[in-house]
């Protein structure tokens, strides 16, 4: 099968041999897989991964046990070893075994084919179709912040960073009763925001101003200091980056402010799937290209200009 891989810099389109599935994995046809920005800063380096790319997909089971064999299935990421102290504790994402699909030890969805668990597959209802599945896992990922943090009905938020991460963040945290302001620099992604009544301001005319909780999403080492600077004393920091670069950061702040610093990575699919099958979040405009699998080292490419948002690949 055709599938985007990666080997140190290297990054092309390859033939590899087709997953075969482990006791207890099942086999899904990619239908769609989506470029993040963690697929990025991979081939920048981080975490020194090799092998299939991607981890953002909706599919159909191909192979596993009967009863999910031709179901259109979204899948968590993270492989967890099932048996350790954390998984027993239903803290899987965090098994010191796991395995994450395309970014730590197992391949990933940006080819024809990937092996999942089969305790990891959510089954996509039928009233969302596949070009807002797609989203389900960085969806998640925004559900995963008020699973932390309490937000109480009118609770000021911050979010700094108007990428595809911000934007789900922002609606989110909007629909849970926060009153969100988005920070980010490009108008015309600011403006998917404004037209469902979530305030909005582009960096260029902001006056900084501490607020109780910070989000960063600005996928830039940079983005943790300016993210400190605006949260108040004894406010909350959630930090939703994953990037290559390491940066210099200066704790005082933190420890003078008494600053609590939430790191946020993976996040709830039944949460992120109901949204999406009530339209109660709109993720269907962020997406600003498709490109077959046969240009998939293209579509990262793509994905990588900063007036783009989602890039999705076709198998």
């Amino acid at each position: 099968m055709k599938a985007l891989t990666l080997d140190g810099t290297d990054l092309r389109l390859r033939d590899v041999p087709d997953p075969t599935p482990a006791p207890g994995e099942a086999v899904v046809r990619v239908v769609l897989a989506g470029v993040c920005n963690t697929d990025l800063e991979l081939v920048r380096g981080y975490l020194g991964f090799r092998g299939v790319l991607g981890h953002e997909f909706v599919g159909v089971v191909e192979e596993g046990p009967e009863a999910w064999r031709g179901r259109r299935v979204v899948g968590e990421i993270n492989f967890a070893c099932g048996d350790c102290a954390f998984c027993a504790r239903g803290l899987g994402r965090h098994c010191p075994t796991r395995r994450v699909m395309g970014i730590q030890g197992a391949d990933g969805a940006l080819a024809e084919r990937v092996a999942v668990p089969v305790a990891n597959l959510h089954a996509v209802p039928d009233a969302v179709p596949d070009l807002s599945a797609v989203f389900t896992e960085p969806l998640a990922a925004a559900f995963e912040i008020p699973e932390q943090v309490a937000i109480e009905p009118g609770r000021e938020c911050l979010v700094l960073g108007d990428g595809k991460l911000g934007l789900l963040v922002a609606q989110v945290l909007h629909a849970a009763g926060a009153r969100v302001r988005c920070v980010g620099h490009h108008e015309e992604k600011l403006a998917r925001l404004a037209r469902r009544g979530i305030e909005t301001v582009l960096e260029a005319d902001w006056t900084p101003a501490p607020a109780p909780l910070v989000v960063e999403a600005t996928g830039t080492a940079r983005g943790l200091a300016a993210a400190v600077a605006v949260t108040e004393p004894r406010g909350t920091l959630v930090l939703k980056s994953t990037v290559a670069e390491h940066p210099d950061v200066d704790l005082a702040p933190i420890v003078i402010h008494e600053i609590s610093v939430v790191g946020s990575r993976c996040g709830p699919f039944a949460p992120a799937l109901a949204a999406l099958a009530a339209d109660a979040i709109e993720v269907e405009s962020l997406v600003s290209e498709r490109l077959p699998l046969a240009r998939a080292p293209e579509a990262l490419e793509r994905a990588a200009r900063r007036d783009v948002l989602k890039v999705l690949v076709e198998p």
